[in-house]
């Protein structure tokens, strides 16, 4: 668990960070560099989960090598729905489409990422946070005082 003080928000005990996969942690169907270090740090903190339509075809092979399973989700509802489960005060979400929108808008923290296949505007409004990527994205969560930072009111 990782718990952070906002001021003006609260205290956000985080347990569960919630990754779309395409433009999210991959491009093109591969992983952008820095993200399976990132993600193994993060790994330690908070359970991680991957949600992904497979867009590529090669989710055996990311799996493998980002290096926890996926979640095979067909649109934006089932996203937020798993988010629901999950129980949105506890999760940070990350994504970049407008398949995120409404899983960025419930999580306790929602990060939109802008990466080489950029971001859907409805993710952009949906999101707390803005990161140039997900390397970035992630250095927020292993350096919570970023993000408190960020969303002090």
């Amino acid at each position: 668990m990782i718990c952070i003080d906002i001021p003006q928000r609260g205290i956000i005990e985080l347990q569960h960070a919630v990754f779309d996969v395409n433009g999210t942690l991959a491009i093109d169907g591969m992983p952008i560099p820095g993200v399976v270090d990132r993600l193994k740090a993060l790994g330690e903190d908070l359970s991680l989960h991957a949600l992904t339509a497979g867009t590529h075809g090669n989710i055996a092979e990311l799996e493998r090598i980002i290096g926890f399973p996926f979640h095979i989700i067909g649109s934006g509802e089932e996203k937020t729905r798993y988010v629901e489960q999950l129980g949105p005060a506890h999760v940070i979400a990350f994504g970049n489409g407008m398949n995120d929108v409404g899983m960025l808008r419930l999580a306790a923290i929602g990060v939109a990422i802008l990466a080489g296949e950029g971001a859907a505007m409805g993710a952009l409004q949906a999101a707390d946070v803005l990161a140039l990527g997900p390397v970035d994205a992630i250095d927020l969560v292993l350096n919570p005082k970023r993000l408190v930072a960020t969303l002090r009111g």
